[in-house]
Parts: C-alpha cells; structure tokens; sequence
C-alpha cells in the first residue's frame, strides 16, 4: 500500500542512487540512458518523500571517486545535473511553495564553474524554506568531508580560538556539510551492492540500513513505502538496553 500512514518516519533519509549503468547494461543501452531514467526516479522519490513528511533526504548523485569513469559517461552525468539545475530554477515558485531548501553537498572546486554558480543561485533563492531540506551530494566524499572539518577545527585551535580538551563531537558535526540537520535515520540502497561507499559516515553512524535488489531506475514509491515499514519496525536502541 502506498500512502501516509506510517507510525513513525526518519526525522533524515539518505538514499545511495546506485544501479543506473547496470540498469542500461541489461537493455543494450548507453550507460547515460540508465542516468537519463535514474534522474527521472530521483525526481519522483524526492518529491513523494516530501510528500510523506520526511523532512531531510540526501541523495547520492556522484562521488569524488566517480570522476574516474569513462568521460563520456561523466559529462552525461554534469549535462543531467546542470538541466535539473536549470528547471530547479524555472520551477523556483512553485518549490518555494512546497517550502524546498534544495542544498549541495560537495566539494564545489571540482565543478564546472557554470554549474557551481547554478548552485550557488538555487541554493540562495531558497535558503529560507523550512518545510523540506532536499540534499543532492555532489562531487562529495565523506572522509574528505570530515577531514576539511577537522582542518577547519584545527585552525581555530592554532588561532587560540579553541582548547583542544573543547573538541567535542558536536563540534565536529557541526562543521560538517549538513551541521544544522539531523543525523541520517535511514540508509537506502537499490541495486544489489551492500556497502556505504564513503556517503555520510559521520552522519549515518546510527543509521538503519535498508538494501534492495531493485536497480536505481525502477526503484517505486512502493519500494520506498518497503524501506520506511522496515525502518518502523527496527528497535533503535542507539547502543543502550
């Protein structure tokens, strides 16, 4: 059944959009066209989770790593991010009126400098949304993450600014990208592989993990109504009795 009426939702949903290349593999299709559909399935979910009330949800969109992939490949992955950057914008109305924070994850020196200023504009226009926090990690890293927010730490700690017996793991959390968010509840990951590949460690280090066989592509609200009914069920004890 596909609906509201859960017993409780992950106050932050991460989602791992992996299985795109496979999913076009199978059908005797370039690798971009696996792209085109997963873009069109992470439009889809994006929006039913608002829908649902989930208030934070981090995609997956590409990784530090994921530069090594064919050129061809990559460039398809940039043209896909800059259209949804472009129609982010003709739709600024109407996701101003859904409450949507879009917000980028990443490293944005490694960005073609058309599409960081795109960021920079998306996310400025609606920096004042509270209802939905829609996070797209972008040439991110999560070790790479956590390392720019301990340099930033230890510099304030060479400044005189910080003893080092005040570093405290709230300090570190809030120097992250998502520092004003809450910890990831709930991991999603499609397509089979079972692993984090360096996606919000810190962030997810009381998460509920959720792995389906189901490629990117055909990932359904159904699919997403399954993770959220695993999550309801889980006993979250958070390492207590």
């Amino acid at each position: 059944m596909t609906g509201s009426d859960f017993s409780v939702l992950p106050r932050h949903v991460a989602v791992i959009m992996d299985g795109n290349g496979r999913w076009a593999k199978k059908r005797g299709l370039a690798r971009s066209e696996g792209h085109i559909e997963g873009a069109k399935t992470f439009r889809r979910i994006g929006e039913y989770a608002g829908n649902l009330g989930i208030k934070h949800i981090t995609f997956y969109a590409f990784s530090t790593e994921n530069w090594s992939r064919p050129e061809n490949e990559v460039n398809a992955i940039m043209h896909l991010f800059g259209d949804y950057l472009k129609e982010a914008l003709d739709r600024l109305d109407e996701n101003l009126k859904k409450g949507i924070r879009l917000r980028f994850l990443g490293d944005r020196t490694g960005i073609a400098p058309e599409l960081a200023n795109l960021m920079d504009t998306v996310e400025k226009y609606t920096e004042n949304m509270t209802k939905i926090n829609l996070n797209i990690a972008v040439n991110y890293g999560s070790q790479q993450e956590i390392t720019g927010a301990v340099q930033s730490i230890a510099e304030d700690v060479k400044a005189g600014l910080l003893q080092p017996g005040q570093i405290t793991p709230e300090l570190i959390a809030s120097r992250l990208y998502t520092g004003d968010q809450p910890p990831v509840d709930l991991m999603i990951r499609p397509s089979g592989e079972q692993r984090i590949s360096n996606f919000l460690l810190w962030q997810s280090a009381y998460a509920e993990f959720w792995y389906s066989d189901v490629l990117w592509p055909d990932f359904t609200e159904r699919d997403f109504d399954e993770a959220l009914r695993s999550y309801e069920k889980r006993n979250r004890r958070f390492g207590g009795v």
